[in-house]
């Protein structure tokens, strides 16, 4: 798995301070994209919280995702969250260190009382000093949130004084693009009321106890209640890996709801699926890939977008159009941009693959967002697509009709089908998945070649002849 070193600087580690108007919570803020461009240690609010317990339970299940791994457990995982102002409120992003559960808390505008929030993506300290301190909010204590540099050190900074460096897996920042894909396709399909929420997410095993990974389950909709089914009958949501739910325990006793996001069930196959606690001006939500052992990476939902320069030169026009958006708009892109609504949600996924936008599934929006790491790591190092783009260099896809013939190096010939747009290939991955973690090398080769995303001017040989 190809790494790196992050390195994540701060002025000063963030601290939970006393102060005679009540606590003080400063959250220090690296390097991250404004609307003026990037800024060292941006500044995105300063103003207290309505529900200062609530705000510091959920903002401590995120950094649990961040330092966890619900699979291989004996690996550690030390990663910042991600905050995000978008104008009405911030959001707080996590991806587990095994790729696995991203997590994301929203505080909402009734979240917030006073102080205007701000524009921009950057990483977030969440040091261990920090989680002990806010631990022990009290529901009783005012508490006043800066997110960013006070005014004192805006006037003082004259360089870093706490540097992280923290290892990237390349698979961790592909994740965070294919997770908004996968949600782009959830709808809600329970909602459970806060008693119910409360009974059936305490009775969930939890990690690290014995027998406590059960691995897929599946649960459906009666009332008000969920019910566990042996199999995946109509209505049903997958429940993959129940223990990475965890982290949702530290706001039970505020939540008001609990909403269940996912697909359409086709088979018997695992899906992924989202789980949010709607809390008193905020929601907490945890997306969890198929299967513990199978991280958000590996899902193969954005290889289309990344194949086709139609997408590329689309994702640039709409990039310009975003705006730092809380709730993006696909009619409102459409009509300002010119492309049809089918091409903008293309461009939007592209821009996914980079980071520049998430998915709220309670909202069934996009948002922008800018993700302060090399996103374009994402295209670069996707062994599918730099595969694919191998092939179709090498001239080894043939296009007979609605038949690709794709020769390997070996001299192995695979027959891709096209059916109405839909790709199946003679490979052993599409034995495997058939198409249920996107296509293949060969299919995607092939895709390229019948769309003309071909970097370079390799010849592709057309029933025979060369084009």
């Amino acid at each position: 798995m190809t790494r790196s070193l992050q390195a994540v600087a701060y002025t000063r580690s963030s601290t939970l301070e006393s102060a005679p108007d009540g606590r003080r919570l400063g959250l220090e803020t690296s390097r991250g994209t404004t609307p003026r461009g990037v800024e060292d240690h941006p500044r995105f609010f300063a103003g207290f919280l309505t529900s200062p317990q609530v705000a510091s339970a959920g903002l401590l299940a995120v950094a649990d995702v961040a330092g966890a791994r619900y699979y291989q457990q004996q690996l550690r995982s030390s990663l910042d969250p991600v905050v995000t102002g978008n104008g009405d409120r911030l959001r707080f992003e996590s991806f587990s260190g095994c790729g696995g559960v991203y997590a994301r808390l929203d505080v909402l505008s009734a979240g917030l009382d006073g102080g205007e929030v701000g524009h921009g993506t950057t990483n977030v300290d969440v040091n261990n000093p920090l989680r002990d301190a806010l631990s022990r909010i009290g529901s009783d204590d005012p508490l006043h949130m800066r997110v960013g540099p006070d005014e004192m050190a805006v006037t003082t900074l004259d360089g870093p004084v706490v540097e992280k460096k923290v290892p990237l897996p390349d698979r961790w920042l592909r994740g965070f693009a294919e997770a908004q894909v996968t949600a782009a396709g959830f709808d809600l399909r329970a909602e459970l009321p806060a008693a119910e929420a409360v009974r059936f997410l305490r009775s969930l095993p939890r990690s690290g106890a014995r027998g406590s990974s059960r691995g897929v389950q599946w649960v459906v909709p009666a009332g008000r209640v969920l019910r566990p089914t042996t199999r995946p009958v109509p209505g049903a949501v997958c429940l993959p890996g129940p223990e990475r739910l965890i982290a949702l325990q530290r706001v039970l006793r505020h939540a008001s709801a609990l909403r269940v996001y996912g697909p359409a069930l086709a088979g018997t196959a695992a899906a992924a699926s989202a789980w949010e606690v709607v809390l008193p001006g905020m929601r907490l939500t945890l997306t969890l890939s198929p299967e513990a052992s199978r991280g958000f990476s590996g899902e193969g939902g954005v290889l289309d977008a990344l194949a086709t320069d139609e997408a590329a030169e689309d994702a640039e026009l709409i990039s310009v159009l975003l705006a730092w958006e809380p709730r993006i708009d696909v009619g409102d892109l459409s009509a300002s941009s010119g492309l049809p609504a089918e091409r903008v949600r293309a461009a939007l996924v592209r821009l996914g693959t980079s980071g520049r936008v998430g998915y709220d599934t309670a909202e069934a929006a996009y948002f922008h967002r800018e993700l302060p790491y090399d996103a374009e790591r994402v295209e670069r190092h996707n062994p599918r697509l730099r595969a694919a783009r191998d092939l179709v260099g090498a001239g080894a896809v043939v296009l007979d009709g609605a038949l690709g013939t794709v020769t390997a190096r070996d001299g192995h010939a695979h027959r891709v089908r096209d059916d109405a747009g839909v790709l199946s290939c003679t490979c052993l991955w599409w034995a495997k998945y058939r198409g249920g973690r996107g296509p293949c090398k060969h299919a995607l080769a092939v895709r390229m070649v019948r769309r003309g995303a071909v970097s370079g001017q390799a010849e592709v040989l057309v029933d025979g002849g060369v084009r």
